[in-house]
Protein backbone atom coordinates (compact mmCIF):
# COMPACT_ATOMS: atom_id res chain seq x y z
CA UNK A 1 0.00 0.00 0.00
CA UNK A 2 1.48 3.28 -0.65
CA UNK A 3 1.21 6.25 2.00
CA UNK A 4 -2.09 7.31 0.15
CA UNK A 5 -4.18 4.68 0.07
CA UNK A 6 -3.08 3.94 4.11
CA UNK A 7 -4.43 7.04 5.59
CA UNK A 8 -6.90 6.97 7.58
CA UNK A 9 -10.19 9.10 6.99
CA UNK A 10 -12.99 8.63 8.90
CA UNK A 11 -15.95 6.79 7.48
CA UNK A 12 -19.57 8.11 7.23
CA UNK A 13 -22.64 6.26 5.88
CA UNK A 14 -25.27 8.24 4.33
CA UNK A 15 -28.40 7.76 1.70
CA UNK A 16 -29.56 9.58 -1.44
CA UNK A 17 -33.12 9.58 -2.57
CA UNK A 18 -34.32 10.23 -5.96
CA UNK A 19 -37.82 12.04 -5.75
CA UNK A 20 -39.99 13.26 -8.42
CA UNK A 21 -42.93 15.36 -9.05
CA UNK A 22 -45.89 14.44 -10.84
CA UNK A 23 -44.37 15.55 -14.01
CA UNK A 24 -41.27 12.91 -13.76
CA UNK A 25 -39.11 15.36 -13.27
CA UNK A 26 -36.05 14.78 -10.58
CA UNK A 27 -35.78 16.87 -7.16
CA UNK A 28 -32.74 17.96 -6.56
CA UNK A 29 -30.83 20.27 -4.15
CA UNK A 30 -27.85 23.00 -4.23
CA UNK A 31 -26.00 22.39 -1.40
CA UNK A 32 -24.97 25.01 0.74
CA UNK A 33 -22.01 23.27 2.64
CA UNK A 34 -20.19 20.27 1.92
CA UNK A 35 -20.01 17.65 0.67
CA UNK A 36 -20.66 19.00 -2.93
CA UNK A 37 -21.35 22.56 -1.84
CA UNK A 38 -22.35 24.34 -4.99
CA UNK A 39 -23.22 21.19 -6.75
CA UNK A 40 -26.89 19.88 -7.13
CA UNK A 41 -27.49 16.59 -5.93
CA UNK A 42 -30.29 14.48 -4.84
CA UNK A 43 -31.57 14.99 -1.14
CA UNK A 44 -30.38 12.45 1.57
CA UNK A 45 -27.85 12.69 4.95
CA UNK A 46 -26.19 10.94 7.52
CA UNK A 47 -27.43 7.70 9.33
CA UNK A 48 -27.41 7.91 12.98
CA UNK A 49 -25.74 5.35 13.74
CA UNK A 50 -25.45 5.84 17.85
CA UNK A 51 -29.18 5.36 17.49
CA UNK A 52 -28.64 2.12 15.44
CA UNK A 53 -30.32 4.16 12.61
CA UNK A 54 -30.74 2.01 9.64
CA UNK A 55 -30.49 3.00 5.66
CA UNK A 56 -34.50 2.65 5.46
CA UNK A 57 -35.17 4.68 8.67
CA UNK A 58 -32.95 7.23 7.55
CA UNK A 59 -34.40 7.44 4.46
CA UNK A 60 -38.09 8.02 5.23
CA UNK A 61 -36.74 10.79 7.90
CA UNK A 62 -34.67 12.76 5.38
CA UNK A 63 -37.47 12.67 3.35
CA UNK A 64 -39.80 14.37 6.21
CA UNK A 65 -37.31 16.45 7.28
CA UNK A 66 -36.10 18.03 3.99
CA UNK A 67 -39.09 18.02 1.65
CA UNK A 68 -42.03 17.45 4.07
CA UNK A 69 -43.43 14.22 2.44
CA UNK A 70 -44.30 11.46 4.72
CA UNK A 71 -43.20 7.96 3.06
CA UNK A 72 -42.93 4.65 4.54
CA UNK A 73 -40.39 1.49 3.60
CA UNK A 74 -43.26 0.16 1.02
CA UNK A 75 -42.55 3.94 -0.85
CA UNK A 76 -39.31 3.01 -0.99
CA UNK A 77 -37.26 1.18 -3.27
CA UNK A 78 -33.22 0.29 -2.77
CA UNK A 79 -31.34 0.28 -6.09
CA UNK A 80 -28.01 0.76 -5.21
CA UNK A 81 -24.91 1.10 -3.00
CA UNK A 82 -22.16 3.00 -3.32
CA UNK A 83 -18.73 2.42 -1.99
CA UNK A 84 -16.62 5.70 -2.15
CA UNK A 85 -12.81 5.61 -0.98
CA UNK A 86 -11.56 9.06 -0.02
CA UNK A 87 -14.60 11.38 -1.46
CA UNK A 88 -13.21 14.82 -1.93
CA UNK A 89 -10.09 13.32 0.09
CA UNK A 90 -11.79 14.00 3.15
CA UNK A 91 -13.16 10.62 4.06
CA UNK A 92 -14.79 7.34 3.01
CA UNK A 93 -18.62 6.78 2.46
CA UNK A 94 -20.80 3.50 2.08
CA UNK A 95 -24.18 5.45 0.45
CA UNK A 96 -27.71 3.67 0.22
CA UNK A 97 -29.31 4.79 -3.13
CA UNK A 98 -33.22 4.79 -3.09
CA UNK A 99 -35.59 5.40 -5.84
CA UNK A 100 -38.92 7.22 -4.12
CA UNK A 101 -42.06 5.76 -5.49
CA UNK A 102 -44.71 8.52 -4.08
CA UNK A 103 -44.27 11.73 -6.14
CA UNK A 104 -43.81 15.44 -4.59
CA UNK A 105 -46.81 17.57 -5.14
CA UNK A 106 -44.94 20.68 -5.17
CA UNK A 107 -41.17 22.69 -4.93
CA UNK A 108 -40.13 22.37 -1.26
CA UNK A 109 -39.08 25.54 0.35
CA UNK A 110 -35.45 26.69 0.68
CA UNK A 111 -33.48 25.63 3.78
CA UNK A 112 -30.62 25.89 6.13
CA UNK A 113 -28.68 23.14 3.47
CA UNK A 114 -29.75 24.70 0.12
CA UNK A 115 -32.20 25.21 -1.95
CA UNK A 116 -34.62 23.28 -4.23
CA UNK A 117 -35.21 22.76 -8.33
CA UNK A 118 -37.05 20.25 -10.23
CA UNK A 119 -35.60 19.24 -13.47
CA UNK A 120 -35.75 16.72 -16.11
CA UNK A 121 -32.85 13.96 -16.59
CA UNK A 122 -31.24 16.11 -19.33
CA UNK A 123 -31.13 18.97 -17.66
CA UNK A 124 -29.50 17.47 -14.98
CA UNK A 125 -26.34 16.47 -17.57
CA UNK A 126 -25.74 20.24 -17.75
CA UNK A 127 -25.94 20.73 -14.12
CA UNK A 128 -23.29 21.34 -11.93
CA UNK A 129 -23.25 17.48 -10.19
CA UNK A 130 -20.56 15.85 -8.45
CA UNK A 131 -18.03 14.18 -10.82
CA UNK A 132 -18.86 10.64 -9.40
CA UNK A 133 -22.68 11.33 -9.30
CA UNK A 134 -21.90 12.24 -13.55
CA UNK A 135 -19.81 9.16 -14.38
CA UNK A 136 -21.82 6.98 -12.10
CA UNK A 137 -24.63 7.60 -9.89
CA UNK A 138 -26.97 9.00 -12.83
CA UNK A 139 -26.07 6.57 -15.15
CA UNK A 140 -26.95 3.95 -12.55
CA UNK A 141 -30.13 5.50 -11.74
CA UNK A 142 -30.91 5.34 -15.46
CA UNK A 143 -30.32 2.45 -16.06
CA UNK A 144 -30.58 0.08 -13.19
CA UNK A 145 -33.30 2.01 -10.72
CA UNK A 146 -35.94 -0.07 -10.79
CA UNK A 147 -33.14 -3.46 -9.93
CA UNK A 148 -29.89 -3.33 -7.72
CA UNK A 149 -26.06 -2.32 -8.76
CA UNK A 150 -23.64 -2.51 -6.03
CA UNK A 151 -20.48 0.25 -7.21
CA UNK A 152 -17.32 1.12 -5.74
CA UNK A 153 -15.53 4.24 -6.45
CA UNK A 154 -12.39 4.87 -5.79
CA UNK A 155 -12.36 8.95 -5.46
CA UNK A 156 -8.21 9.07 -4.59
CA UNK A 157 -7.23 12.94 -4.91
CA UNK A 158 -4.93 13.88 -8.03
CA UNK A 159 -6.94 11.28 -10.54
CA UNK A 160 -9.68 10.66 -11.88
CA UNK A 161 -12.73 8.42 -9.74
CA UNK A 162 -11.97 4.79 -10.82
CA UNK A 163 -15.59 3.24 -10.65
CA UNK A 164 -16.47 -0.57 -10.06
CA UNK A 165 -19.33 -2.39 -10.73
CA UNK A 166 -19.39 -5.23 -8.39
CA UNK A 167 -23.13 -6.65 -9.07
CA UNK A 168 -26.15 -6.39 -10.73
CA UNK A 169 -29.77 -7.62 -10.40
CA UNK A 170 -32.14 -6.72 -13.11
CA UNK A 171 -35.59 -5.69 -12.61
CA UNK A 172 -36.95 -9.16 -12.94
CA UNK A 173 -34.18 -11.63 -12.94
CA UNK A 174 -30.82 -11.95 -10.96
CA UNK A 175 -27.75 -11.10 -12.99
CA UNK A 176 -24.43 -11.09 -10.66
CA UNK A 177 -21.33 -10.23 -11.91
CA UNK A 178 -17.90 -10.11 -11.43
CA UNK A 179 -15.99 -6.58 -10.36
CA UNK A 180 -15.20 -4.93 -13.30
CA UNK A 181 -14.56 -1.48 -14.48
CA UNK A 182 -17.76 0.44 -14.56
CA UNK A 183 -19.38 1.98 -17.11
CA UNK A 184 -19.04 -0.68 -20.00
Amino acid sequence: MTAEQNTVLPFKISVLVFLQNHEGKELLICRRKSPNQGCWSPIGGKLIMSLGESPYECAIREIDEEVGLSVTQADLHLFSIVSEKAYEGSGHWLMFLYKCRKTLPGLPDAMEEGHFGFFSREQIDRLAIPETDRLALWPVYDDHSDGFVALRADCSPGRSPVITLEEIISSGRDASVQARPFPK
